[in-house]
C-alpha cells in the first residue's frame, strides 16, 4: 500500500497542475489545413491505437492461461501511462526545441503547452500529429513485455516504462524524426519506426532477458494457452499497422497508398515464408508460426515502407521472416529468458528492415523525403548512413535498458517471488484468474 501511495501521489500532483497550467490556446491556426489529411490521420491515430489491444491478444495467447491477465494488462496499461507521460513531458522531448541534436527541450510542449496554437505540422495540426505519435510511444514499451511475461512484477513494469519512454523512446525519436536530430541529419531513413520502436523495444528485450536468467533454473516450455486469441490479435495488429506505416505519410496521397501496398506485401510474403520454412525443415505448418511471420514481415517493412518499390517489399518481408525463424531456433539452444521471442521478431526484424532501407531505397518512390538511393541501386552513401546509425541505435537501446533495468530492480524488485509465479501472476499481482478456482490460488500461497 505505501509503495502505491507515491505513484498516486505524482497522479495528484500532475492532476491538479493540469488545473494551473491548461495550455489555453491564443490563436488556433487553420491557414494551410487539408481536411482529407485530416480525416486520414485521425483514422490512423486511431488504427495505431488498436495495435495495443492487438498485442495483447497476441501475446495473451501465446503463455501459460494463470498469466493471461497480468500479459494483457501490461499492453493495456501502457496506454494509461504513457498517455500521461507523453502529455506532460514525453511529446517535449521527442520534437520540443533541438539541445544539440539528442533531444528536445521539456519546457517547450510541457503539458501540451503550445501544442494547440502552435503552427500546422505540415498539413495537419500539431495537437493531431502528437497523438499520432503517442500511438507508437505506447506501443513501444508494450512490445517488450512479451520478453518477461510471467516473470516481473507489475509495480516495478510500470517504473520500467516510464523511465524507457523518457530515457529511450523521446531521444531516439528525436534523433530519427526532428528536423535537427542528429540522425536525421545524417540521412538517416526511418519511415515508421523501425529504429525508434522496433530495435529500440528488441535490443531492450533483449537486455531484460540478459538481466532477468536464472541461470540455475531450467527453461520451462508451456503450451500457448489461447491460439484463437494469437489469431486475434495477428489480425488486430496487421489492420492497425496500416495506420502504422501508411499514417506515417502525413497525409492521404500516393504516399500513404504506396506504404499501404507496402505494408500488406510484407507482411502476407512473411507469414508464408515462415510456415513453408518451417515445412521444409520437417515441421507442420502452423497457425502459431504463421501469425509470428506475419508480424516480422510488418516489422521489417516499418522503416522502408515509404521508400521501397511494392516488389522490394516482396523480398523484404520474406528474408526477414526466415532470418528471424532461423535466430528464433537459435535462441531456443541458448539461456536467454526471451519468453515470447521478442528480440528475434522486432530487434532482428527491425535491423533486417534498416539494413534492406539502405540497400533497396528508391528515390522516385519518395522524393521529396529520400536522401538517396540504397547501395542496390549504385549508390552507398546511404547504406554507409544506415551501418553507423545502426552501431549507435543497437548500443544505446541495449546498454540503456540494461542501466534502466538495473535501476528499476535498485528501487522495486523486478522478478516475482516463485510462489507468486508458481501460482500465476493473474492472482498474485492483480487478484484475479481467467480458469482456476481463487480460493485454490489463496491456499497455494499461504
Amino acid at each position: 500500500m505505501k509503495k502505491a501511495l507515491i505513484p498516486f501521489i505524482l497522479l495528484l500532483v500532475v492532476s491538479v497542475l493540469a488545473v494551473f497550467l491548461p495550455a489555453v490556446p491564443t490563436t488556433i491556426n487553420t491557414e494551410g489545413m487539408n481536411s482529407g489529411d485530416v480525416a486520414w490521420m485521425l483514422t490512423a491515430a486511431a488504427l495505431v491505437l488498436l495495435m495495443t489491444p492487438g498485442l495483447a491478444y497476441f501475446y495473451g495467447g501465446m503463455i501459460d492461461t494463470k498469466n493471461i491477465i497480468s500479459t494483457m494488462l501490461q499492453s493495456f496499461v501502457a496506454m494509461g501511462v504513457i498517455s500521461v507521460v507523453w502529455i506532460v513531458v514525453g511529446f517535449s522531448l521527442a520534437f520540443g526545441d533541438d539541445i544539440g541534436g539528442f533531444v528536445g527541450s521539456p519546457t517547450t510542449y510541457f503539458m501540451f503547452n503550445n501544442v494547440l496554437d502552435a503552427p500546422l505540422w505540415g498539413t495537419i495540426p500539431l495537437v493531431l500529429f502528437a497523438f499520432f505519435q503517442l500511438k507508437f510511444a505506447i506501443i513501444t514499451p508494450a512490445l517488450i513485455t512479451g520478453t518477461f511475461a510471467e516473470r516481473i512484477r507489475f509495480k516495478s513494469y510500470i517504473l520500467f516504462i516510464v523511465l524507457f519512454s523518457l530515457l529511450i523512446y523521446a531521444p531516439l525519436a528525436h534523433w530519427t524524426w526532428h528536423s535537427e536530430g542528429f540522425l536525421f541529419k545524417m540521412g538517416v531513413l526511418d519511415f515508421a519506426g523501425g529504429t525508434v520502436v522496433h530495435m529500440s523495444a528488441g535490443f531492450a528485450a533483449l537486455a531484460a532477458s540478459i538481466f532477468l536468467r536464472n541461470r540455475n533454473e531450467a527453461k520451462t516450455s508451456v503450451a500457448p494457452a489461447n491460439i484463437p486469441f494469437v489469431l486475434l490479435g495477428t489480425g488486430l495488429l496487421w489492420f492497425g499497422w496500416f495506420g502504422f506505416n501508411a499514417g506515417s505519410a502525413l497525409s492521404a496521397g500516393a504516399l500513404a497508398a504506396s506504404a499501404f501496398a507496402t505494408t500488406n506485401t510484407a507482411s502476407a510474403a512473411a507469414g508464408l515464408a515462415w510456415i513453408l520454412f518451417d515445412s521444409v525443415r520437417g515441421k507442420k505448418p502452423s497457425a502459431l508460426g504463421f501469425c509470428i511471420g506475419a508480424v516480422v514481415g510488418l516489422v521489417a517493412i516499418t522503416p522502408a515502407a515509404g521508400f521501397v518499390t511494392i516488389p522490394s517489399s516482396l523480398f523484404i518481408g520474406t528474408f526477414a521472416s526466415l532470418i528471424s525463424n532461423v535466430v528464433v531456433h537459435w535462441k531456443s539452444k541458448t539461456s536467454l529468458e526471451d519468453t515470447l521471442d521478442v528480440f528475434p521478431c522486432h530487434g532482428v526484424g527491425g535491423v533486417v528492415g534498416m539494413v534492406m532501407t539502405g540497400l533497396l531505397a528508391n528515390t522516385a518512390v519518395n522524393p521529396a523525403n529520400t536522401t538517396g538511393n540504397g547501395l542496390f541501386f549504385g549508390e552507398f552513401a546511404l547504406f554507409q548512413v544506415h551501418m553507423i546509425a545502426l552501431v549507435i541505435v543497437v548500443a544505446y537501446s541495449f546498454v540503456g535498458s540494461l542501466i534502466l533495468l538495473k535501476l528499476t530492480d535498485m528501487i522495486s524488485p523486478l522478478k516475482v517471488s516463485e510462489e507468486d509465479k508458481a501460482v500465476g501472476l493473474d492472482y498474485s499481482q492483480h487478484g484475479e484468474a481467467v480458469s482456476f478456482d481463487l480460493s485454490t490460488a489463496r491456499q497455494a500461497i499461504v
